[in-house]
């Protein structure tokens, strides 16, 4: 009789690995890594009007120690990728990269030899925000998609495994029935065009 009164107040069960990626997911600390035009932009999405605090990012890390994501806004060149590289060394991990703007991404308008056609050629990007420059709500939906992808593809396992021993990590998402019913289709096939 004692026992039952114990589960009154109800229990929740989950995984180290769900509860982890949530408590990851919700606490970003952005770096703002603001080298042109599009840097106004990442600016406004830290003002209260768009209010970054709803996703736990509202406080801008100017140290790499203290952050977890770099955000990319603007053209990058050749001169200042390697300190933008040396810069995400010495981040911690788990870590993530947002490319902001059509420069950031592709290198934009500026097709000549002292700009890099994108800072995938020297970071490994998870989410890339269109535009020339892109709005603050741009970088607010990247901010979700980089959420989103935290919560269903890392896994903790991954801290204490490395190089090609490190075993794929299944989403934790369910399948997706498709609206015939008939086929079923995982979160990232949705994504991928055929």
């Amino acid at each position: 009789m004692g026992n039952e009164r114990d589960f009154d107040q109800g229990y929740l069960t989950t995984s180290i690995d769900a509860i982890t990626n949530w408590a990851r997911s919700n606490s970003l600390m952005p770096m703002p890594m603001g080298l042109a035009c599009c840097a106004i932009e990442m600016m406004a999405f830290a003002s209260p009007k768009y209010d970054a605090a709803r996703f736990g990012s509202e406080v801008m890390r100017f140290s790499p120690r203290q952050a977890d994501l770099m955000i990319v806004a603007g053209w990058v060149t050749y001169k200042m990728s390697h300190t933008i590289r040396r810069i995400w060394d010495q981040m911690s991990d788990p870590k993530w990269c947002i490319a902001m703007g059509a420069c950031a991404s592709t290198g934009g308008m500026h097709r000549c030899y002292g700009v890099v056609q994108g800072c995938d050629n020297f970071l490994p990007v998870d989410v890339y925000i269109p535009g020339c420059p892109p709005r603050p709500e741009a970088l607010l939906h990247a901010l979700m998609d980089l959420q989103e992808k935290i919560r269903n593809e890392y896994s903790i396992s991954q801290d204490a495994a490395g190089g090609p021993d490190r075993a794929e990590i299944v989403p934790a998402r369910p399948k997706i029935i498709t609206a015939d019913g008939e086929r079923i289709a995982s979160p990232t096939a949705i994504h991928q065009q055929d």
